[in-house]
C-alpha cells in the first residue's frame, strides 16, 4: 500500500488523489470484504503476539472531514483485537482545563504503553486544521505547530513508538450523500449536526489545511497515508493491510517459557 504514503517533502494536491481509487485490489466488493476479514484475523493474531512480547508500541492516527468514516473504520479494522491491548481516544473540543495547558498536553497521556495500540479518532492535528480554518489562533501561532508536532512525534518514535497516520479522503459529493443519508434515517439523526454544514461550506479551506499538514508532517518516522475512502470496503483493506504489514515487520516472537514446564502435571 506504499502508493498511498506521503513521502517526506512531497508536494500534496488532494485534487490529484482519487477518493474512489481501488487499484490495489483486483476483485469485487464482496471479495474485498472477505479479504479484509482475513486481514483482520491476522491483525488480531499479531496484536496478541505484540501484547505477549511486550516490546513494541503502535500509535494509529485518523483524521478526516465530517462523515469521512473514522468511527466506522475503527469498528471494522479493530473489531477482533483484544480490548486489553488497545486504547481508542476521541479528541473533541478541548476542555477549559486543557486550554489552560499547551495544546499537546492532553495528547501525550494517551500515547501507547509498551505492548499496546493507541488509536486516535482526531488528534493533535486539529490544532493545525480546524484552528487554522476557523482562525481560532493567529497564523503566527498555528504555523509554528508543524514543527512542534514533528518534534513530538520524533520523541515518541525515539522512545519506541511506531506511528501510522491515515487521512480518510472522501469527495465533497460523497460527503453530501452521507450527510443526506443521516437525514433520511431516523436512527441516524443523532449523528447529524447543523454545524457540519458550516464546515462543509469551508471545504476548500479545509483541503488547503490538510494539504499543508500532510506536506509538512509526513516524515520517515511518522508517515501520512492518503486513503481513498469513498468505498468503505476498500478503505478498510488499505488501512488493515498497512497495519498488518507494519506489525509483521517487527519480526515478533512469543517469549520463551519458563524452565521445567514439560515436567508440570496438573492434578
Amino acid at each position: 500500500m506504499d502508493k498511498y504514503r506521503v513521502k517526506p517533502g512531497q508536494h500534496v494536491d488532494l485534487s490529484k488523489w482519487d477518493p474512489a481509487d481501488r487499484s490495489e485490489f483486483d476483485g469485487s466488493r464482496r471479495e474485498g470484504v472477505k479479504y479484509q476479514k482475513k486481514l483482520r484475523k491476522r491483525l488480531a493474531e499479531l496484536q496478541q503476539l505484540m501484547w505477549a512480547e511486550d516490546r513494541h508500541k503502535l500509535l494509529v492516527v485518523f483524521q478526516a472531514m465530517d462523515t469521512g468514516g473514522k468511527d466506522g473504520t475503527i469498528r471494522k479494522v479493530f473489531s477482533g483485537v483484544n480490548p486489553q491491548g488497545i486504547h481508542v481516544v476521541n479528541f473533541k473540543a478541548p476542555t477549559s482545563e486543557e486550554l489552560d495547558h499547551d495544546y499537546l498536553w492532553r495528547i501525550h497521556d494517551h500515547t501507547p504503553e509498551t505492548g499496546s495500540f493507541s488509536v486516535f479518532n482526531r488528534s493533535h492535528y486539529e490544532d493545525v486544521l480546524i484552528v487554522r480554518v476557523l482562525d481560532l489562533v493567529p497564523e503566527a501561532r498555528w504555523s509554528r505547530r508543524y514543527g512542534h508536532i514533528n518534534d513530538f512525534e520524533r520523541l515518541l518514535a525515539d522512545e519506541g513508538t511506531t506511528i501510522l497516520k491515515f487521512y480518510l479522503h472522501i469527495s465533497k459529493e460523497e460527503q453530501a450523500e452521507r450527510l443526506q443519508a443521516r437525514l433520511d434515517d431516523d436512527t441516524k439523526h443523532w449523528k447529524f449536526n447543523a454545524g457540519d454544514l458550516e464546515h462543509r461550506a469551508l471545504w476548500a479551506d479545509y483541503m488547503a489545511a490538510y494539504e499543508a499538514a500532510l506536506e509538512q508532517t509526513s516524515t520517515a518516522h511518522a508517515p501520512w497515508h492518503v486513503v481513498p475512502a469513498n468505498r468503505k470496503w476498500y478503505r478498510n483493506i488499505v488501512i488493515t493491510k498497512t497495519i498488518v504489514d507494519t506489525l509483521e515487520g517487527f519480526n515478533m516472537q512469543y517469549p520463551d517459557p519458563e524452565d521445567g514446564l514439560a515436567d508440570v502435571v496438573i492434578t
